[in-house]
């Protein structure tokens, strides 16, 4: 691959296959991945263990004077997989629930939140060779990346993937439980005051409703080698 190493933002709704996408192009790349996503439920997985969170409130002024204890780290186990470590523990299984979902969907429209968390994943990419994938990387956290992609599907083909992947797990959710949740995390991540999820202007966007993993990431591959070989050449 090339020897100048550049930022990748990959943006889109959720169970779009983002970390998917995201993982398969730092492994091709040699690059870091960085998942966003699960910093924002580990964020939750805290506040909920701390009985910060209800069905109906946050209680904002508890998770604000201990938001600077929160440190999230990833490792890469024996079989080559990223997990999420909040303080030190291994919490990667207890954020892929459904309620650490809404809950990060929740505490991600916090502004003290998001400030604590993208200042912690800008000095991760500080020095390139970064892929990372949320809802605001290009147009908050790296809006100077080089490569932005945006991936979307419908409701119904990313409610499916997300039951089929909880079930995969040995959790027994109902598809419109399932269904309800993608809906409302969209309206939620796309109306939201703080950093809203949108498509950058500078983003090129991919429905991967009818597409499979592989040529998705052949896709991205594409992309990535149309755009450093642009910079090459200029």
């Amino acid at each position: 691959m090339q020897d100048k190493k550049i930022n990748i933002a990959v943006d889109g709704f959720s169970s779009c296959g983002k970390s998917t996408i995201a993982k398969g192009l730092a492994k091709q790349l040699l690059y870091t991945y960085i998942d966003s996503g699960a910093m924002y439920r580990a964020v939750a997985l805290f506040a909920i263990r701390n009985g910060w969170i209800s069905d109906s409130e946050i209680n904002e002024e508890q998770l604000r004077q201990h938001v600077a204890d929160i440190r999230i780290t990833f490792k890469t186990n024996q079989q080559g997989e990223q997990e999420t470590y909040l303080n030190g523990e291994n919490v990667e299984n207890d954020i892929r629930t459904l309620e650490a979902a809404n809950g990060a969907s929740r505490v991600s429209t916090l502004g003290f939140v998001r400030k604590a968390l993208v200042e912690q994943q800008q000095l991760m990419g500080k020095e390139k060779g970064v892929v990372m994938d949320g809802r605001d990387i290009g147009t908050v956290v790296f809006p100077e990346a080089e490569l932005k992609l945006f991936l979307t599907a419908s409701p119904e083909i990313r409610a499916q993937r997300r039951f089929d992947e909880m079930k995969a797990k040995g959790e027994k959710p109902s598809l419109e439980d399932v269904l309800a949740n993608v809906k409302e995390r969209d309206l939620r991540d796309t109306t939201r005051e703080e950093s809203p999820l949108r498509k950058a202007d500078d983003a090129l966007e991919l429905d991967n409703s009818a597409i499979g993993i592989e040529e998705q990431l052949q896709w991205a591959i594409g992309m990535f080698n149309k755009i450093t070989t642009k910079d090459e050449q200029n």
